[in-house]
């Protein structure tokens, strides 16, 4: 027992530093009301209430970044500010991905609705926060608001992450989006898409690992697309449970076709790749 106390003793003292998972998700959950009423417990009567609010949330950062020197190089307070100055953007780029998520779904019937319920708005916003500390270079917390948002929606985004305007991530369970993937504008996903590395050696953990997907993409349900040099080209289209390890080019169309029957009996599964000539990957 005395061996036991011991060893949790330590632990406690290794992580006396650390930002208590609860105090973040109080903070991001607090912020999210602010900015999307469809989060809030209350909904503000004036603006000089949303001042105050923003004024509090600030101090609420910076005290936060204060206790916590090791996760920064900055000073808690002027990195709070900073934040606080540059969020007026994450608020515009979020609404431009409502509006994405609206158009490019015919399901949805209101913006009201994609903001209460849908995962990819959820996984979205905190990504979109998340990226924006890790641009101020502020480690863990921007990692600890991302995985909020996973184990509520499935959606797992890296905060380092570089997403352009108008994202839309429709239905949105098991996407994977790596640490140095690098999406352009107006890009769509499915659920169960991964952009990921085809490394996962630590030697290569300051490299570009995962795919550069370029402006005007559709990637569907269930493809796997994988390596830092791998470019999807701009207004090229991904078909369903494709798997990609090399670069496409712009205005393509890659999908997977099952079941070629050969005059020999045998029967085989592709990949076909569409541009100027068919030709099989």
């Amino acid at each position: 027992m005395n061996s036991l106390v011991s060893k949790i003793f330590k632990t406690h003292q290794s992580c006396s530093d650390c930002p208590s998972p609860q105090v973040i998700q109080s903070f991001f959950e607090e912020l999210l009301g602010l900015l999307f009423p469809e989060y809030a417990l209350q909904k503000v009567k004036s603006e000089e209430e949303v001042s105050a609010r923003l004024i509090l949330l600030r101090e609420q950062l910076g005290a936060i970044l204060s206790r916590n020197q090791h996760l920064h190089s900055g000073i808690g307070s002027v990195l709070a500010k900073d934040f606080f100055n540059q969020l007026e953007q994450v608020f515009d780029w979020v609404h431009q991905d409502v509006d994405a998520m609206f158009e490019g779904d015919p399901a949805a019937k209101s913006k009201t609705e994609i903001l209460r319920s849908y995962p990819g708005f959820y996984a979205i916003a905190a990504y979109r926060i998340a990226h924006l500390l890790h641009e101020l270079g502020i480690k863990l917390i921007p990692r600890m608001i991302t995985e909020i948002a996973h184990s509520r929606t499935g959606i797992d985004i890296h905060p380092g992450a570089t997403i352009g305007q108008y994202f839309c991530i429709d239905h949105g369970t098991g996407v994977v989006i790596g640490e140095t993937t690098q999406i352009g504008n107006h890009v769509k996903i499915y659920q169960g898409v991964t952009l990921g590395a085809l490394s996962v050696d630590k030697a290569d953990a300051d490299t570009k690992r995962h795919p550069t997907i370029e402006d005007g993409v559709v990637i569907y349900a269930g493809a796997t697309i994988l390596g830092g040099n791998t470019v999807i080209g701009k207004n090229s289209v991904i078909g369903g449970n494709v798997w990609l390890t090399k670069s496409v080019p712009a205005h393509s169309k890659v999908y997977y076709q099952t079941q070629i029957h050969h005059e020999d009996g045998l029967v085989t599964d592709r990949y076909v790749f569409k541009n100027d000539i068919d030709a099989t990957l």
